[in-house]
Order: C-alpha cells, then structure tokens, then sequence
C-alpha cells in the first residue's frame, strides 16, 4: 500500500517558520518528482513547490518564491517543505504528492498520482 504521510503542521505567529515532512511508505519515489500543494477555506487546491527525482531541479508558486524550500532525501524516501516568513495567506491544508512516472519538477495537479492526507498549517496575525 502506497502511502505519504505528513507532519510538521502546526499553529505559528506571522513572520515564523515550519518545516514540514513527507514520509513516503510502500513505493520508492526515488526516480520520480514529488512536491506540496495546498487547499485553504474557500480556494481550491493550488500548487505550491515541486522537486525533481533528483533534487537537482525545484520550481515553486509565485506566491511562496522566497520564503519556501523544498528538499528531498531518496536514501530515505523523503521530502521536505521549510516554510520561512509565514504569512495569515499561507494558512491551508498541505498535501505532500508523488508521481508514477513524471521525473522533471512539474506543477500540474495531473501529474501526481499519489497524496498524502494532508497536515494543517495555521499563521495567526
């Protein structure tokens, strides 16, 4: 059973920072990208970083370019997401997602076939 589990959410003041992770189980990603969306009240899910099979690629939302990095570590199935600068608009729901088959750091929602539950961030102002 392939499965993406996050953590790190949390509550944090504006201007704070939190660092969130994604543990992929049941399937390597090792080979293929991987990345975070988001889904806050009354939006829809909208992309927010996104990460190569090797992490040597990253392409991220307008909304988040410099303040947020995304990593990953493949000898451990991992990826990661430091959230830096927080702002009240950042508030959502994030996903962490794998894909089956595309390599290069893509933002379209179509590409990924695997999600994880998601983890709650909150930035209070």
């Amino acid at each position: 059973q392939v499965q993406l589990v996050e953590s790190g959410g949390g509550l944090v003041q504006a201007g704070g920072a939190l660092r969130l992770s994604c543990a992929a189980s049941g399937r390597t990603f090792s080979t293929y990208s991987m990345g975070w969306f988001r889904q806050a009240p009354g939006k829809e899910r909208e992309f927010v970083a996104t990460i190569n099979w090797s992490g040597s690629s990253t392409y991220y939302a307008d909304s988040v370019k410099g303040r947020f990095a995304i990593s990953r570590e493949n000898a451990t199935n991992m990826i990661y997401l430091q959230m830096n600068s927080l702002k009240p608009e950042d508030t959502a729901v994030y996903y962490c997602v794998g894909s089956s088959g595309v390599r290069y750091a893509s933002p379209r929602r179509s590409d990924y076939d695997y999600w994880g539950q998601g983890t709650q961030v909150t930035v209070s102002s």
